[in-house]
């Protein structure tokens, strides 16, 4: 099935099902007040969403109505946790080559991660704001679960049973805030505002075979300004599966229902893919040519994010967002 919310009800919106062609819609509300609330009762929640989302597929629901992207909140306007990874070691290559260091041996057993923004997640239309062009605004393009309530010290076998829908995220960078933070040794703050989400989230059955071994296997595609950008291929290269992210972010704390775990940039081997982040095309660039040539976004550009399945449908929505200088 796929969920989404709509922008009204309150902070965290009002729970819908879509069909599977993302043209029509329908208030779960008699199930569920909010993407949310179903996850904290996901046992009970799901087979009666399921339900509706069939009779919906099948044009038996009477109040049903057209999907307006516009309309959508992010699924999960804001979350309780959101940990990103960064599973997808060529970006990690590439970027440390660049500036002359080497891997260590430990990325290739043990997930990068860290804790990123989740109070308040941007619509699949909504804008990204910045104050200053300067920040260096970048895109990141990923995909993302969301988990039940997972057992502290859970095992990757076990976690994969926690995992409940699968979506995307444009994870905002603010590539030139990045250094001086990571300098301080205590991680991202500053440098990360509020990420963007697909317009719905999926259960990983939706996705048939393209979802295996807790990895989706589809390209994913950007465009920035309407031209091409990339559309690595989200199975290939993935260093750690789902389930190991989850695990790993479970080692040492329970995760609460309502969990996002993020992927980390898509990267490939192969760079004829193009890419998934502006900051991977200028790693790019000066590995080739000596320096970057590809700027970082400025106001008024715009990104869209989307995969497909094997025919073309939009499995998700597609992220798309322009860039806007943020006045308060």
């Amino acid at each position: 099935m796929k969920l989404a919310s709509l922008k009204e009800g309150g902070r965290d919106g009002t729970l819908i099902v879509v069909n599977r062609d993302l043209s029509r819609a329908a208030r779960a509300t008699t199930i569920a007040a909010t993407l949310q609330d179903a996850l904290d009762h996901w046992e009970q929640a799901a087979p009666r969403l399921n339900a509706l989302a069939e009779a919906l597929e099948a044009g038996q629901i009477d109040d049903a109505f057209d999907l307006d992207m516009g309309r959508l909140a992010a699924p999960l306007p804001r979350a309780y946790e959101f940990v990103d990874g960064s599973a997808y070691l060529p970006h990690v290559e590439r970027v440390r080559r660049a500036r002359g260091a080497e891997v260590p041996e430990s990325f290739y057993t043990d997930p990068l991660m860290y804790q990123a923004t989740s109070a308040g997640f941007l619509g699949p239309r909504d804008p990204i704001l910045v104050a200053n062009e300067d920040f260096g605004i970048d895109l990141e393009a990923e995909v993302v679960v969301v988990t039940d309530d997972v057992p502290m010290g859970v095992s990757a076998q076990a976690a994969a049973g926690h995992i409940q829908l699968v979506g995307l995220v444009n994870d905002v960078s603010l590539r030139g805030l990045i250094p001086n933070e990571l300098a301080k040794g205590f991680g991202f703050l500053q440098s990360k505002p509020r990420s963007a989400l697909s317009p719905v989230f999926v259960t990983p059955d939706e996705l048939g075979d393209a979802w295996r071994g807790e990895k989706l296997h589809l390209p994913m595609r950007t465009w920035i300004n309407g031209q091409w950008f990339g559309e690595a291929e989200c199975g290939v290269d993935m260093q750690f599966s789902f389930a190991e992210l989850v695990a790993h972010a479970a080692k040492t704390r329970p995760l609460t229902a309502g969990t996002l775990v993020g992927s980390g940039t898509i990267a490939n081997q192969d760079t004829d893919r193009g890419a998934s982040c502006l900051a991977e095309q200028r790693t790019v660039e000066t590995l080739r040519d000596g320096r970057a040539s590809t700027p970082f976004l400025k106001f008024g550009d715009s990104v869209r994010i989307e995969i497909t399945d094997a025919a073309g449908k939009s499995l998700f929505g597609a992220i798309e967002q322009v860039v806007a200088r943020y006045g308060a």
